[in-house]
């Protein structure tokens, strides 16, 4: 039972400490263990995260660095994993008075006035996280204080009075951990109220100059890209920010699907009808990578994580709609089904002015090209390096032919088009693969370890695939999409 008096918390040898002391000592005691401070953090373990806790153990305030999606506000709220469980306070004090050192008037009140019966309470970890978004309205007021007139008037108080004092968010979190995100968004004269809160721990509200020692663990948050875009970080308030910690995005496709299959919305509604082949997630990511090297994208503006995730959301909420349209049990992904997550690409890029001019849809599907013409190469044959072999004979299966594909191409090239509706069900669908001369006995070629069920997914790879190296053409349309020949499809251009 937790102690409810001064009297009662001083018998129980209580030693009080700051809360730098509490995060260093109970991280040291989660690196002595090897326990994670962070969970569902991929890809920071031997980058951002020892940079954190080497700033946590050097007691600095904190500045995390880099640019949209990259979990910076995340671990911030994780810190409270190293807060102890909970600390006493003076109960009913605004700014979480320490019983041992109130430093707020009521607080002081309450000790001389009542001595060992002084009341306590106590406040969890969880409840030790205050944040706050920075944006342009932001004032000194919100953050540090104010005069209340109506107090003073309905108190009948002097405006002389410290009591008058309407304390702002920064004091109401004296002894939490408090962050301030998109640091740079706050105009220069209210960083400037900063200035001593970090160093000395002054504040001044309204002519009332005191000294309140306030306890406090500072993090921010800032995007690169803020600097030249709406603000900056005032050169004295980054001299008194103690460490300042690059974050990034990840470094491999196998931790960004990692980080994408962990943050996305699980619905077992869908996990019973829809059969995800690894494929599409990994065409995800390499949009992603695509998109952030794009000349249509602003690189400077970062492509977020969050692009993935929604992207791998919608998808799997446009194979349950074909499902429950077609009244099937289950499909399996197509790649024609990444027209899902246009509307992911196109929410969740910045792009430059060649972008804006090239139009958010078009740029949306380049994109998904460059992600197929990239994961393409990885499981068959450069078309671009291949050469069609001029005296093939009808009927030669053979794939030790020059040209891997040139029996597809040439059912093609023969006049031959097929049609992919975006509804069509599963039979449909690998009725109108199965029917293009030599595509399933590529597969079987050159994917011999292929399930039957997953061969038909490959199969659309392949069409799609060839589209982008210019072997086929591909046409999108209201109801889905066309393949057929390349030059066939510039001559009916021309007519």
């Amino acid at each position: 039972m937790k102690n409810t008096t001064l009297g009662e918390l001083k018998a129980s040898g209580y030693q009080p400490k700051n809360i730098h002391e509490e995060l260093k000592a109970n991280l040291r005691k989660k690196l002595t263990s090897k326990e994670p401070i962070f969970t569902g953090i991929l890809g920071y373990e031997n980058t951002v995260v020892p940079d954190f806790e080497r700033a946590i153990l050097s007691g600095h305030s904190i500045n995390l660095l880099g640019l949209r999606g990259q979990a910076k506000t995340k671990m911030a709220r994780q810190l409270t994993g190293l807060l102890d469980e909970y600390i006493p306070y003076i109960a009913s004090s605004e700014i979480n008075d320490e019983p041992f050192a109130p430093i707020s008037y009521f607080g002081k009140q309450q000790i001389t006035e009542l001595g060992d019966n002084t009341p306590i309470a106590w406040l969890h970890r969880v409840e030790r996280y205050v944040e706050k978004l920075a944006t342009p309205d932001v004032s000194v007021a919100d953050l540090i204080g104010d005069v209340d007139p109506i107090k003073a008037i309905n108190e009948k108080l002097s405006y002389n009075d410290e009591r008058v004092i309407h304390y702002g968010i920064i004091p109401r979190a004296n002894r939490c951990i408090f962050v301030i995100n998109e640091l740079p968004d706050l105009q220069p004269r209210i960083q400037v109220a900063l200035f001593n809160i970090l160093q000395e721990g002054d504040i001044q509200i309204r002519g009332f100059k005191m000294r309140m020692a306030l306890d406090m663990q500072f993090v921010f948050t800032a995007n690169p890209e803020d600097y030249t875009n709406r603000g900056s970080i005032v050169t004295p308030l980054k001299d008194r920010i103690g460490s300042q910690i690059l974050t990034h995005y990840p470094k491999t496709i196998a931790m960004s699907k990692s980080i994408t299959a962990q943050e996305a919305k699980k619905d077992a509604e869908k996990e019973k009808v829809v059969i995800m082949h690894d494929l599409i997630p990994t065409l995800i990511e390499r949009l992603v990578i695509e998109a952030r090297s794009s000349e249509f994208v602003d690189a400077k503006s970062g492509v977020s994580a969050r692009l993935a995730i929604s992207a791998l959301e919608n998808i799997y909420s446009g194979i349950e709609r074909r499902v429950a349209i077609n009244n099937d049990t289950r499909s399996l992904a197509r790649i024609s089904d990444l027209v899902s997550i246009i509307p992911a690409i196109t929410g969740k890029i910045e792009m430059v002015y060649e972008g804006e001019q090239e139009g958010p849809l078009n740029v949306a599907n380049q994109l998904i090209g460059k992600a197929i013409r990239s994961e393409f190469i990885q499981h068959f044959p450069n078309p671009e390096k291949l050469t069609k072999k001029a005296n093939r004979k009808e009927g030669d299966t053979s794939p030790q032919t020059e040209n891997a594909f040139s029996r597809i191409t040439e059912w093609f090239e023969r006049g031959k088009t097929i049609e992919l509706p975006s509804d069509a069900s599963d039979k449909e669908y690998g009725r109108i693969l199965n029917s293009v001369d030599g595509l399933a006995l590529f597969i079987d070629e050159h994917m011999p370890e292929t399930r039957p069920n997953e061969k038909i997914l490959w199969m659309e790879f392949v069409l799609h695939g060839l589209s982008e190296y210019s072997k086929l053409s591909k046409h999108q349309m209201d109801e889905g999409l066309e393949f057929k020949d390349l030059l066939g499809s510039m001559l009916d251009f021309s007519k």
